[in-house]
């Protein structure tokens, strides 16, 4: 029989602030955190907004040395993790580091210190090339950095799969400890691509917004009149414990984790199937690993991206999972307030879900003012609503045709 996991731990780092209180506040006030690009001149460039992450100090959680030599987003997920063991009160020691493992994904990796080095590359050869940018711009490094920053030793993975990474390196170290490979393991996501080349790189495919006279209203999921998503960066890492590891410790429980389910379009690298196949049948097997019915769901995360297909076809998609009762289910996304966190967003906003099945209350989809005849649904618009929650689910789709579901619920 498979093992119970549940949630004992959130650490986030997001546009909003450091921690799970800052992200719920945030969401719920809710606050205006796009603005114009800081991080570098993008004068020229046809999205000048971003959601970025401020004031981050990577030195409150790594000696100044490995700060130095490490990339954004691995700086991201050592913050991120820190923060979650603390919230968790779990400390690793020699009894427990082998019982403990890490899946943290990120969809880009280190596009900063790559940006970087190319450029040193072309100014002054390959004699000035940073012998670490091997190892700080690949994607699994973020796993790899936590796991020797906390002296972890058990599995030690990392899941890559675009804009659903967050939620796979979720589900799959939700399988990890189901089937007795690990007690714990610190599970999520991180990014840090507002940097030139990302930018410029999104800004050719024409996905996101360019409501840069506008940019507290450019991300809005749903809306009529959206053009595009904004990006955002940081982290979100969750603590998951077999449910008995969890007891025989005392530890406080968010949520479990009860379903997890993953699924391929086979259509297009960008867009999304034109009838929801995908995101439907991934929703159906979360629903159905979590030995539910549709009918169970209290509120979807969407993901919700504010770009012109992905909303109306998750709309589809969810239409067909509930049929009639989809009127009935509130959606919202939260993308409208942080920004999309590419590999980091499947994380975050399963964090947001722990946070909304503990306040008991929805967070809303701002910006959303101009319905949609494609997009109808009870979108939660602009302001936060209390409900009663005992089961929901997020939703996570990704570049390539990735589509991945999770469902959280009350313990």
């Amino acid at each position: 029989m498979r093992r119970r996991v549940v949630i004992t731990g959130l650490g986030l780092i997001t546009p909003l602030g450091q921690g799970k209180d800052a992200l719920w506040e945030g969401l719920t006030l809710p606050r205006r955190v796009v603005g114009p690009i800081t991080r570098f001149d993008a004068t020229g460039y046809s999205t000048r907004i971003a959601a970025e992450v401020k004031d981050f100090d990577p030195t409150q959680f790594m000696e100044r040395k490995d700060a130095r030599r490490a990339s954004r987003f691995i700086q991201f997920a050592i913050g991120a993790t820190h923060l979650a063991l603390q919230d968790a009160q779990l400390a690793i020691t020699d009894a427990n580091r082998e019982q403990v493992g890490v899946l943290i994904g990120s969809g880009i990796g280190g596009i900063d210190y790559m940006d970087t080095q190319v450029r040193l590359l072309d100014r002054h050869g390959p004699d000035r090339v940073s012998p670490f940018l091997p190892a700080m711009m690949i994607s699994d490094m973020a796993s790899g950095m936590v796991s020797i920053q906390f002296g972890v030793k058990g599995p030690n993975l990392c899941a890559v799969t675009a804009c659903s990474t967050g939620a796979d390196a979720i589900g799959l170290a939700t399988r990890l400890i189901q089937y007795g490979d690990a007690e714990v393991m610190l599970a999520g996501g991180s990014e840090a691509a507002i940097e030139p080349i990302g930018i410029a790189g999104f800004c050719a495919a024409r996905a996101m917004s360019t409501r840069n006279d506008d940019p507290e209203h450019a991300s809005r999921p749903f809306d009529a009149e959206r053009d595009g998503f904004v990006m955002g960066e940081g982290a979100g890492v969750l603590v998951l414990e077999s449910l008995e590891h969890a007891q025989a410790r005392g530890a406080r429980i968010y949520a479990e984790v009860l379903g997890y389910g993953m699924t391929a379009d086979a259509y297009h690298i960008t867009q999304p199937d034109p009838e929801g196949d995908g995101a439907l049948r991934a929703m159906r097997k979360a629903i159905h690993d979590a030995g539910l019915q549709p009918t169970d769901i209290d509120y979807i995360n969407a993901h919700g991206t504010s770009t012109r297909y992905n909303d109306a076809k998750e709309t589809l998609a969810i239409k067909r999972l509930l049929g009639e009762d989809a009127y009935r289910v509130p959606v919202s996304s939260t993308k409208s307030v942080t920004g999309h966190l590419l590999g980091a967003a499947g994380a975050v906003e399963a964090a947001i879900c722990v946070l909304a099945l503990q306040h008991q209350t929805i967070p809303p989809t701002i910006n959303y003012e101009h319905p949609d005849p494609e997009c109808d649904l009870d979108y939660v618009p602009n302001q936060a609503r209390p409900a009663t929650l005992r089961t929901v689910m997020t939703n996570s789709f990704g570049f390539g045709g990735h589509n991945s579901v999770l469902v959280l619920g009350q313990v």
